[in-house]
């Protein structure tokens, strides 16, 4: 699975729809899309030259082994994750099989809710800059005993706006459902509660934290409320190693933090500007970074990329 890294693809015979920092989304039919992860990655709203191994898989992969394990009471878009199975249903792609191995992933079309559905179970990121200089998350008021990465007595719902350019900005769920509706919204925040406290629950068991994490949704051809997107991934989530966690400080994490670190001494040292283009990144880094999504694939699924990720 996945023997090269790969940032763009050889062109498929489907309609490429949008690109996004990590994803190529493409047509099938009126009801379906394929979207695959490449290994590009991005840090600090900045699309990195060069690719991090596996990175696409892992994000793929972990999505669909979560949403496997969601699917009896959650509606997602997954059709099929499997290479032969995506082939089979759409077989004009078997010339490009083992391009899409690992990072292919067939879904059903949805009109997605232009929100982005944040949870959060503990005080971190941009909620805690917030709420150190306000003391609210998204102009709500929290306790004033908090410290960086304390854990909240229930999760946050805390919703955003999908920014095409630049951070997202965080938004009450008042302004929420005045954007989309409130019975849609109610609905939205009911399953991201859900989705959240179960993801938590299983990762807890082994080892992780979840600290935050965001979702999307949409509406599908029969109307239904449908999780899409990628759910739980490390570049979607803050995993945690649970016994490494201490409130009060900036937790390590099974992220591309390697890479931010690198940029950040880089911004220091005056050699990059924090805009495009971004420095070269050493192979050290690069390692560094896909180490880290293969540990948290590990470590959620017990299971190792190459081998099959399903029950």
């Amino acid at each position: 699975m996945t023997a090269a890294p790969i940032s763009t693809l050889a062109p498929l015979p489907l309609r490429h729809l949008r690109r996004g920092k990590v994803r190529e989304v493409y047509e099938v039919d009126d009801t379906r899309l394929l979207i695959i992860a490449t290994d590009r990655v991005s840090a600090f709203d900045v699309v990195m030259n060069e690719p991090v191994p596996h990175k696409g898989a892992v994000l793929t992969q972990l999505t669909a082994w979560w949403l496997r394990r969601f699917e009896s009471g959650v509606r997602h878009h997954m059709l099929a994750s499997d290479v032969d199975d995506v082939v089979a249903a759409v077989p004009t792609l078997a010339p490009h099989r083992d391009e899409l191995d690992g990072r292919a992933m067939l879904c059903r079309r949805t009109e997605v809710f232009p929100v982005e559905c944040v949870v959060r179970g503990y005080l971190s990121g941009s909620a805690w800059k917030e709420y150190r200089e306000h003391g609210t998350l998204a102009v709500e008021s929290l306790p004033a005993v908090l410290v960086e990465s304390s854990r909240f007595e229930a999760p946050i719902f805390s919703p955003a706006t999908k920014a095409e350019t630049g951070h997202d900005r965080n938004i009450t769920t008042r302004e929420m459902a005045d954007s989309i509706g409130p019975a849609a919204a109610h609905e939205l925040q009911r399953l991201s509660l859900l989705v959240y406290s179960l993801g938590r629950d299983i990762a807890q068991q082994r080892g992780i934290i979840i600290a935050d994490t965001k979702f999307e949704f949409g509406r599908d051809a029969s109307g239904q409320t449908t999780l899409i997107d990628e759910v739980l991934t490390p570049d979607s989530s803050r995993f945690w190693p649970a016994d490494k966690y201490q409130p009060g400080r900036t937790q390590p994490s099974f992220d591309k933090q390697p890479l931010r670190d690198y940029l950040d001494a880089e911004r220091r040292a005056g050699r990059w500007n924090g805009e495009y283009p971004p420095p070269r990144l050493p192979p050290e880094v690069i390692q560094a970074t896909s180490a880290r999504y293969l540990d948290a694939f590990h470590r959620i699924t017990g299971h190792h990329l190459s081998e099959t990720a399903k029950p």
